[in-house]
């Protein structure tokens, strides 16, 4: 079953199209890459996802239902959050801080209540509190509880990131190059990372990522774009071996000689 269906999906910026006629349905528990070359359109395609950019033409359905002329926070609300390929924390609020920010959009508290701190407020507060160093356990970062957030080796940042995005209790989770930067051992612990929040949590990822070994271990499906446009589509052994990806990456050189 499809939770995620992308139609003809294209993006204009004055007389540069940055990305032209993209389809793509993605199955709901799955992970699924989307990679090509620098300037392919990748980050352009999440932006118009999470309502960041609006379509040119083309229609977004989650679950049945278009997203397009929706705000970022509906959007967020309808159950798709998404981290950045450059680190979003807020660094001088601690890793406590940064999932309860995550977590907003859930908690239905008047600014009254709040200002006065009457009891069943206090309550929520401490009950959001729990859940974020749940989801803090989750993501390893337990230990850090009352770090800031700026503090934290760039391995962790990231993975603090998925956990405030995670706070939103989203249906599907967008990352933009999680891996961009890790080590070996970093990689390997947000791999494991993304299987867990796959089979445990029920929760569909996208990604968006260079590191193609990493690519290649985690995804059950994969779209190729290029230059705006989807070249390719397939499971990894299909994609590893086509020729129009191959193509995108190395040049026309690598097809011809291979």
């Amino acid at each position: 079953m499809n939770i995620l269906e992308v139609k003809n999906l294209t993006k204009q910026f004055g007389g540069l199209t940055a990305t032209s006629d993209i389809s793509m349905n993605i199955e709901k528990n799955s992970i699924t890459a989307v990679i090509g070359p620098n300037g392919a359109g990748k980050t352009t395609f999440f932006n118009m996802i999470t309502a960041v950019y609006k379509p040119t033409s083309g229609d977004i359905l989650l679950n049945g239902k278009s997203l397009v002329g929706l705000k970022p926070h509906q959007v967020s609300q309808f159950g798709i959050a998404r981290t950045f390929q450059n680190i979003r924390l807020f660094n001088e609020m601690t890793v406590l801080e940064n999932v309860l920010v995550g977590m907003h959009q859930n908690l239905k508290a008047h600014w009254v209540g709040t200002l006065l701190q009457l009891p069943h407020i206090r309550k929520m507060e401490e009950a959001a509190k729990v859940e974020a160093y749940d989801i803090l356990k989750y993501v390893g970062l337990e230990d850090y509880v009352n770090e800031n957030a700026g503090n934290l080796a760039y391995g962790a940042q990231r993975r603090l990131e998925i956990g405030r995005a995670m706070a939103a209790k989203p249906k599907v989770l967008l990352l933009d190059e999680p891996a961009a930067g890790m080590n070996p051992k970093e990689t390997e612990k947000l791999t494991n990372l993304i299987y867990d929040l796959r089979s445990k949590l029920d929760v569909t990822i996208i990604l968006i990522e260079h590191d193609m070994k990493l690519v290649m271990k985690i995804s059950d499906y994969i779209y190729v774009l290029d230059h705006g446009e989807l070249i390719a589509s397939g499971e990894p052994d299909e994609i590893r071996t086509n020729k129009k990806v191959i193509e995108a990456y190395l040049g026309k050189g690598a097809v011809a000689n291979d």
